[in-house]
């Protein structure tokens, strides 16, 4: 109810909202022995200042894990898809053009589809508030955020450290 107040409330002052509005969002790979996840997470930050922007994201990722029986790299031997889908609530900081902070609450619907019989299907959601700093060159930015709220049983990521691409134009 915030942004969309501050929304509104941008939207009649003499600046021209959608001018302030810059799009863009993150692309995730993550590649490992029988993992692989994919994530595309378009946003839109209203740029409040030269320094400070908000804004709102979607997420949608598809996650495959595959114990690899003959390695035994992988700590279990669960087989399972998953779809996720959900929105974002972002936050960015940038004091000077090179260097940005970032907050991003996720909120997520997690499908798992495990492909051994023994275990159950399952569809949650799940949190995640990541903190933020990358590196800024033009409209892209590189950098890392970490999950204060990262459940190692319930995340979909694989550990609470995440590498991003941020690009907004």
């Amino acid at each position: 109810m915030f942004l969309l107040s501050f929304f509104s409330t941008a939207q009649t002052g003499s600046t021209d909202f959608w001018n302030q509005v810059r799009y863009g969002g993150n692309l995730g790979l993550s590649f490992g022995t029988g993992y692989t996840a994919v994530q595309l997470a378009p946003q839109a930050v209203y740029q409040v200042n030269p320094i400070v922007g908000v804004g709102l994201g979607l997420n949608g990722s598809y996650v495959n894990r595959n114990f690899d029986r003959n390695n035994g790299f992988a700590s279990d031997n669960l087989d399972y898809s998953s779809t996720i889908l959900g929105g974002s609530i972002i936050g960015i900081v940038q004091p000077i053009p090179e260097i940005q902070l970032s907050t991003d609450f996720e909120y997520l619907n997690v499908n798992r589809d495990f492909e051994d019989p023994m275990f159950r299907d399952d569809n949650y959601w799940v949190p995640a508030l990541f903190l933020g700093a990358g590196y800024a060159t033009g409209p892209v930015v590189f950098g890392a955020r970490y999950d204060i709220l990262y459940n190692e049983g319930r995340s979909i990521y694989r550990n609470g450290i995440q590498p991003f691409v941020r690009v907004l134009f």
